[in-house]
């Protein structure tokens, strides 16, 4: 009987070899150039896909920070332009009364007697216009009153009185049945009135057609 010497690496059987587990782990443990070269590249692969994944993550967190940040931004500039809009608006309606004021007090006389002249046209036909206004306008006109009414076709007699209470160009003009009368108060109503109509059409978006 012939013996057979038994080795771990092969194992015979009908002829053929039989590569064992282990002679093949060891086979494979060298590898050629372009095996390394294809690990090595998927390798750099993965380490750049994660990279990005990394990279565009931070990308995004930088993104929200920024916009909350621009956002924040925008709604304190918001509230500022709001507070510098009404800071404007208090100091043109106090400028704008301040020149109305001047104006008056300086054209006082123009003004009432614009407003007699307008008056005599309204009362065309009446015996009599009473005039009351501050004294110094009262003086003022009274020594004019035979010009502004020859100038305004007005037959009727003109009656001026000084009222001591009066300021300004504040006037009364009455006639029979009607009147009209002028006052810085009701002056100082309106204009800011107006101005305060400006700045809120100022505030209202426009529209695009």
């Amino acid at each position: 009987m012939n013996a057979t010497k038994f080795t771990f690496d092969t194992q015979f059987e009908a002829r053929d070899d039989v590569v064992s587990d282990a002679a093949r782990a060891r086979r494979r443990l060298s590898l050629t150039q372009g095996e390394l070269d294809n690990m090595l590249a998927l390798a750099r692969h993965e380490g750049q896909s994660a990279g990005d994944v990394r990279a565009h993550e931070a990308l995004a967190a930088a993104t929200h920070d920024v916009i909350g940040t621009i956002d924040a931004a925008l709604a304190r500039v918001k509230a500022d332009i709001e507070t510098v809009r009404e800071q404007a608006a208090g100091i043109a309606l106090g400028a704008a009364r301040k020149l109305a004021r001047a104006a008056l007090q300086s054209f006082a006389a123009d003004e009432v007697e614009a407003a007699l002249r307008e008056a005599m046209h309204q009362a065309i036909g009446e015996p009599r216009i009473v005039l009351r206004a501050a004294p110094k306008i009262a003086e003022t006109l009274q020594a004019r009153i035979a010009e502004i009414t020859h100038d305004e076709g007005y037959d009727g007699r003109v009656q001026i009185a000084s009222e001591p209470a009066m300021r300004g160009a504040d006037c009364r003009i009455e006639w029979r049945g009607a009147g009209a009368e002028r006052s810085e108060a009701a002056i100082d109503a309106a204009l800011s009135a107006l101005i305060a109509k400006r700045f809120q059409d100022a505030e209202r978006p426009t529209t695009e057609a």
